[in-house]
């Protein structure tokens, strides 16, 4: 997978989690979305010490749908953002889609309204870090392990109580270690086929054409919805998403 550039706005993020400790298994404890029913609670209920912790899944990075060799998984990234995530929402509930929101941990934790809307809109939910730091994997597993922890933390805590069910790792940057971490925590590792390179603001048309050229590629779309003016990355899903349909697609999640 090629790593993201021109991200610096994320190392002020590091700055808006600073106090936030490194959060144990324990603390992480909570329900799962669309997890085993004996994972689940009463909405907005944390599990407690006591309880199960996520079941473990596989460390493997996934790429596909759970809808088969027709399905499409549309991935957000970067979010929330009070602007663009509202608007993407809007999208997305008028074609009738359902999408993966990968979530950067203060973000999360400074707009907890939107985490639960993506939520309630019955999206799911992926921990993207806390700092968006493409280059996670030449860092220590201590590090490695405060970004995914306590960004699972945070945004478990704003959702009310829903996990992320996948971990993304910025870039890519995935390690060994940081794979079968998450998955430890119920947190499949989450690929992608297809990068519209929307981040990059090359134009609406840009952005349509490298989806449908890329579309052979497979099935987990990269869109985002933060980091800057995301007009371009909301109008081209107004166009992807029908086209996507017209071809025959159907739209899932990625597997768990």
């Amino acid at each position: 997978m090629a790593r993201h550039g021109g991200r610096g706005w994320y190392g002020q993020v590091v700055a808006a989690a600073l106090g936030v400790t490194a959060v144990t298994v324990a603390a992480s404890l909570w329900t799962a979305q669309a997890g085993p029913v004996k994972e689940r609670v009463q909405a907005g209920t944390p599990v407690h010490h006591s309880a199960p912790k996520a079941d473990p899944v596989s460390m493997a990075i996934a790429h596909a749908s759970d809808r088969g060799a027709r399905g499409v998984n549309i991935t957000i990234d970067d979010g929330p953002d009070p602007v663009w995530t509202p608007e993407v929402l809007q999208v997305l509930k008028a074609y009738g889609v359902k999408a993966t929101f990968c979530m950067i941990g203060p973000q999360a934790k400074a707009h907890p309204d939107l985490v639960r809307a993506v939520v309630a809109a019955g999206h799911r939910l992926c921990d993207h870090t806390v700092s968006h730091d493409v280059t996670m994997d030449t860092k220590s597993e201590a590090y490695q392990s405060q970004q995914i922890l306590d960004a699972e933390h945070m945004i478990t805590e704003a959702s009310g109580g829903v996990r992320p069910l996948y971990y993304r790792a910025p870039g890519g940057a995935f390690t060994p270690y940081s794979r079968k971490l998450a998955a430890s925590h119920g947190m499949r590792p989450l690929g992608w086929n297809v990068d519209s390179k929307d981040f990059e603001r090359p134009g609406t048309t840009a952005i349509v054409t490298t989806v449908k050229e890329e579309m052979p590629n497979g099935p987990t779309i990269l869109f985002h919805d933060a980091g800057g003016d995301r007009s371009e990355t909301v109008a081209a899903l107004r166009e992807v998403l029908p086209w996507l349909k017209e071809q025959g697609y159907s739209f899932g999640f990625p597997v768990r």
